[in-house]
């Protein structure tokens, strides 16, 4: 494909903008693939693209029931941080930090990753141990964070009240590297990067069952036919244990919904991402003024994709204390995701019964925070068939030897 250039733009415009071609194109599916990716979100997308940069496997197809990224990455508050406790968390995550930063360039797609630092309040005196202990935690890990005081609370946001009656503010875990990145546009660029290499993506193909021989993965039946693989990889968000049982195994998670919602757009206000886990809500300000609030998941498990009110009313309420100027500003728009969610709220990039079959799911409220370094551990346990140091720890046996990668409490936001 074309490059995206400065130099295109101005020859574009000099022929009313007819030169321009698809982004990505819509193949019919072929009859056999080396590797069939299901689901075509950021993490799909992610793993099809570094199996052909860093493996040279480019016989591929990443197959969706929907459209492309119309799933939980076109629904999330498009958070980027690596500031967690635990040391296969924090590799990962800041594995995909590293990729952020220059993904933009990686894909010649602009994702507007915005490194506008990430703040994690304190608001109980439990809060402060446990992040003064991720803050040594980062440091050992190479993770940069550090603690900040209540007085440079809010000296970075003025907006903030800090003496809340309800939710003071005694300090923050802050990660100046951290920051947003514009959702659509991830997916966008991976998709693509991965269809200039040849592969397919085959939208609006929903798969039925997955069929095995010898205990041994050959293909998918869909709403477009049987597709064989000779490896299958499973990356599908919220529906993965459906899609497991059709494999003939079990997943050790669960699905619930994640909630958030936009205001009207104002002038800037915010410049950072700020998080609050005591009252379970984080906001930042979207490049078209916007604050985007993001609040927890529901206390029981459904697809609705909607969320519920007690949820929406517990978050403002407390924002409102805490940002006092929100008490003024409309809602536009409220939506849902379906996160699926492990007992240690950390995510499997594993292997599974079915031989050549591999899943990539679990990843609860923290999925597309994780993109670039999903898809790159995923790409490499699909390869080589065995995981390699990033998704190591994420097995899904851990559960029954008892390895848990706990981050539950670690996390910084309402699991």
């Amino acid at each position: 494909m074309k490059r995206y250039s400065v130099f295109a733009i101005a020859r574009e415009a000099m022929r009313y903008h007819s030169g321009w071609e698809k982004a990505w194109v819509s193949p019919e599916p072929k009859a056999k693939y080396d590797v069939v990716i299901v689901g075509a979100g950021g993490h799909g997308l992610a793993t099809a693209y570094y199996l052909g940069k860093n493996h040279g496997i480019k016989n591929i197809a990443i197959i969706e029931k929907g459209w492309l990224g119309g799933g939980n990455t076109g629904r999330n508050t498009t958070i980027i941080r690596s500031n967690y406790l635990q040391d296969p968390s924090a590799a990962i995550y800041d594995k995909a930090l590293q990729l952020y930063e220059g993904l933009s360039q990686d894909l010649n797609y602009n994702v507007m990753f915005s490194p506008r630092g990430v703040m994690m309040l304190a608001q109980t005196h439990h809060e402060v141990r446990g992040y003064l202990r991720t803050v040594h935690a980062n440091n050992l890990q190479g993770v940069e964070t550090k603690w900040i005081t209540p007085e440079e609370v809010k000296k970075i946001v003025p907006i903030m009240n800090i003496n809340g009656p309800r939710y003071p503010v005694l300090g923050a875990l802050y990660q100046p590297r951290g920051g947003t990145g514009r959702h659509d546009a991830v997916a966008w660029g991976y998709a693509r990067a991965c269809s200039d290499m040849g592969m397919h993506i085959i939208q609006n193909c929903e798969v039925k069952g997955v069929r095995s021989e010898n205990g041994t993965v050959t293909g998918v039946e869909t709403t477009k036919g049987f597709i064989g693989c000779n490896k299958l990889g499973m990356v599908v968000a919220g529906h993965s244990g459906q899609l497991a049982e059709m494999a003939g195994f079990r997943l050790p998670i669960e699905a619930v919904a994640l909630q958030a919602m936009v205001s009207e757009p104002i002038k800037p206000a915010l410049d950072v991402v700020v998080m609050a886990n005591t009252v379970h809500g984080y906001m930042s300000q979207s490049d078209k003024g916007e604050m985007v609030i993001g609040g927890g998941t529901d206390g029981f498990n459904n697809f609705t994709q909607r969320g519920s009110w007690h949820h929406i009313e517990e978050t403002l309420r407390a924002l409102v204390e805490t940002f006092p100027m929100l008490s003024r500003l409309k809602m536009l728009r409220q939506w849902g995701g379906i996160v699926d969610m492990t007992g240690d709220r950390s995510p499997l990039i594993s292997k599974t019964p079915l031989h050549n079959c591999f899943i990539n799911c679990g990843w609860g409220t923290g999925g597309f925070k994780a993109i670039p370094g999903s898809g790159w551990a995923m790409a490499e346990l699909v390869a080589k068939g065995e995981p390699g140091p990033l998704a190591e720890a994420f097995n899904m046996w851990r559960f029954k030897e008892g390895q848990f990668i706990d981050e539950s409490v670690a996390a910084g936001v309402a699991h």
